[in-house]
């Protein structure tokens, strides 16, 4: 059998001069704050597995405005090779709640940088973050 990565999403969405950030509710990085996102499923888009999850970790429905970035480090996700495609959205509606895997939801001024959860820190400051 062919050893292959996992493909997942990660979605930054931008909030009034905020970021949307989720508490993980399980392990890995159980507790810690985290862009909402994750697994791409067998013949979904990764453009609407950000959709998707967003929605379902933040209540939000997203408008996807630009790619942030591919994150591909094969020890960046303890489960092991998981390639992130990271998207940059805005809010289109819904109304803010922690969801499926989330633990709480909310919007960040000021982000806790140290409390990030996988490679988030670095996703945020490639996206202008500071």
């Amino acid at each position: 059998m062919r050893k292959q990565p996992f493909v997942m999403v990660d979605v930054i969405i931008r909030v009034k001069g905020g970021v949307v950030l989720v508490k993980r509710a399980r392990e890995p990085h159980k507790g810690r704050w985290a862009l909402p996102g994750g697994f791409v499923r067998y013949g979904e888009r990764v453009e609407d597995t950000v959709i998707r999850e967003a929605e379902e970790e933040t209540g939000l429905k997203v408008k996807l405005s630009k790619l942030a970035g591919v994150y591909s480090n094969p020890k960046r996700d303890p489960r092991g090779h998981a390639i992130s495609i990271c998207f940059l959205a805005d809010v289109g509606g819904g109304r803010l709640r922690a969801g499926g895997d989330a633990a709480d939801a909310r919007v960040f001024k000021e982000i806790p940088w140290g409390e990030l959860a996988f490679d988030h820190a670095a996703m945020l400051r490639d996206a202008g973050f500071r």
